[in-house]
């Protein structure tokens, strides 16, 4: 008999990926140039050529048992090294090669996470609007997800609200800055004001609460600022990233959690996610991955576009009436939806061939998200399509 648990799952399949198979077919049919696909975060830059240069010297110069080969279950030794002095230059931190783990990109580090400090019954919380797929990473851990309502007037804490999520069951908090679906990014106070209520927490309840910090957008930052390192600001934290986006390179699926290694049993937890990996089925990344991406530490691909397509819609919809948040970083945008029903709202939209993703499942009913990773060209040629959306659907709405 099949289990019906993940037969059950199938009913439930991301409306994401819905649209962005819709949005497929809808090309075939006129064009896919035609079609105004904001569905799926899927990076729209190439990787850099340093990248695919080192991929390429890697093949020509280096042992092929070394570049094919099993690494150790916690990833290659030298490249947790320089991962780790990297991130010591960078943010001050004092790291070891043994405060690294590498990973299938930021999804598996989070899994990894999780159950590092986690156990059945405990409580995760986490801040809407979040990535929906949270709930299976921490829920199938036999923990379950305690969410925090957004706050809709900047997308940042409600810490009165989050005071209040604590309970003795509370094993961690998870963030995700900058953010997705929002783009909204944590400042250092913000970072601060959260690390001081998790140490009274700690206190209070007498057992360490975790900060997971799910960081792949650390790269995608507007305005010429830079995104604050969590771990500077808390102890107890496991820091978990992807090379997804900074590289363009999602389905290299590459990755690490960084141990803080001030946190309780920090010179254990990567052993320990070597232990998770067997009941998972993970044993590391590719090797030849893993080496590329610690020879181009610091590189990442023309991002700027992104901030380009962000400007443009942002300016673009707000002048259609559109309430938005503006966006720190990442390529996300969450506009309020011009009804209050959200998925009535975007499947009006696709009538126009704008293909938008109701916010609902992130946490955030009335509002839809926009993964603007597309040509910057595409994002011109949407602006008519969605003045004709609202001239048609919405009349009066704009300001």
């Amino acid at each position: 008999m099949v289990s019906e648990d993940y037969k059950a799952m199938l009913q439930g399949k991301s409306i994401i990926r819905q649209l962005a198979e819709y949005a497929t077919a809808r090309g075939a049919e006129i064009g896919y140039e035609n079609v105004f696909d904001y569905s799926l975060g899927n990076p729209g830059v190439p990787a850099p050529q340093a990248f695919t240069d080192e991929m390429i010297r890697l093949l020509k110069e280096e042992d092929p048992m070394k570049l094919h080969g099993y690494s150790q279950s916690q990833g290659i030794p030298e490249v947790r090294q320089k991962h780790a002095d990297y991130l010591n230059k960078r943010f001050g931190m004092n790291y070891t090669a043994e405060h690294l783990f590498m990973t299938t990109g930021a999804a598996g580090a989070v899994a990894h996470a999780a159950r590092a400090v986690t156990k059945p019954g405990d409580e995760v919380i986490t801040f809407a609007p979040f990535f929906p797929e949270y709930i299976q990473y921490i829920n199938r851990t036999g923990a379950k997800l305690k969410i925090v309502q957004a706050d809709t007037e900047n997308f940042q804490i409600d810490f009165d609200a989050f005071r209040s999520a604590f309970t003795d069951k509370t094993a961690a908090v998870l963030i995700n800055t900058p953010n997705n679906p929002s783009g909204a990014m944590y400042s250092e106070e913000t970072l601060k004001t959260l690390s001081g209520i998790m140490r009274k927490m700690q206190d209070k309840y007498d057992h360490e609460i975790f900060l997971l910090s799910d960081e792949p957008y650390r790269e995608i930052v507007f305005d010429g600022k830079t995104c604050p390192y969590p771990a500077k600001f808390y102890e107890n934290t496991l820091t978990c990233y992807s090379y997804s986006k900074s590289l363009s390179v999602p389905g290299e699926r590459i990755g690490y959690v960084a141990i803080n290694p001030e946190a309780k049993d920090a010179d254990l937890i990567s052993a320990m996610c070597a232990q998770i990996s067997r009941g998972l089925g993970h044993n590391c990344p590719p090797s030849i991955i893993q080496l590329a991406v610690a020879n181009t530490l610091g590189v990442t691909s023309d991002i700027s576009v992104y901030e380009t397509n962000m400007n443009t819609l942002y300016d673009e919809l707000t002048g259609l009436g559109f309430k938005i948040v503006r966006p720190g970083g990442t390529f996300y945008i969450m506009p309020k939806a011009l009804e209050d029903d959200s998925v009535s709202f975007c499947n009006k939209a696709k009538e126009h061939d704008l293909i938008l993703v109701p916010a609902d499942g992130f946490g955030a009913p009335g509002y839809f998200r926009m993964a603007y990773c597309i040509e910057t060209e595409k994002v011109n040629r949407s602006l008519e399509a969605f003045r004709r959306f609202v001239n048609e659907c919405y009349p009066g709405r704009r300001d």
